[in-house]
């Protein structure tokens, strides 16, 4: 009796132990479930930012000599994907194209849903949505992207904007010179964008990953 007796007591313990250890093996699920939820909330609420700040983007513009001003929100809108990644960042300038089309006046010229069917910057609108898309695809999820990799998505980012818009643009005034009116004015400021918005985003994504994952 003292033998069996002994043998439960060992048996009860092991089964202590393995309980202790269950409960233990849970805590980095736990912990990286948190970590999770805790990235989710913080890119909800820099989705909502960056389409609050590519709004604002439509009071800052340059008008030159045609039908399409030199506006900062395509560069906005692709920072957005190249920082948040494709599903947040083209959801921010999605966001942004919605509250522009039920008639706020985030759009750099008419506003409402004409500015995106009949407008001649329907098509670089359209564009801001895919650009965004195409720069975070590239660009991938990790914090530690290279800079040429980084470089090449913003590059096709805005290469997507100009195609939209240069496509759009043909479509509406096909006996007009697209590459006069809708491309060459605004090369000299897309290099200074991409200047800026290239290190601007590699510092963000660092951040955004050192406290949020």
């Amino acid at each position: 009796y003292a033998i069996m007796g002994k043998r439960r007591k060992q048996a009860k313990n092991k089964t202590r132990q393995k309980a202790g250890n269950g409960i233990l093996d849970f805590g980095p699920v736990f912990f990286y479930t948190a970590r999770m939820q805790k990235a989710k909330k913080a890119k909800s609420v820099l989705t909502a930012l960056f389409a609050a700040l590519i709004c604002a983007g439509c009071f800052i513009q340059i008008p030159i000599a045609g039908m399409i001003p030199v506006v900062l929100q395509d560069m906005l809108a692709i920072l957005a994907g190249l920082i948040l990644g494709p599903l947040y960042g083209t959801l921010a300038v999605f966001i942004f194209l919605l509250l522009g089309c039920i008639g706020l006046p985030v759009f750099s010229g008419a506003g409402g849903l004409a500015a995106i069917t009949e407008g001649p910057t329907g098509g670089f609108l359209t564009g801001y949505l895919l650009g965004a898309l195409a720069g975070g695809l590239i660009a991938g999820k990790k914090s530690s992207v290279g800079w040429l990799r980084l470089s090449l998505a913003a590059a096709a980012a805005n290469l997507t904007v100009f195609l939209c818009g240069a496509f759009r643009f043909s479509m509406l005034f096909p006996e007009s010179d697209v590459w006069a009116l809708a491309v060459l004015p605004f090369l000299p400021g897309t290099v200074l964008k991409l200047i800026f918005s290239v290190p601007a985003a590699k510092k963000f994504r660092i951040i955004l990953a050192r406290y949020y994952g």
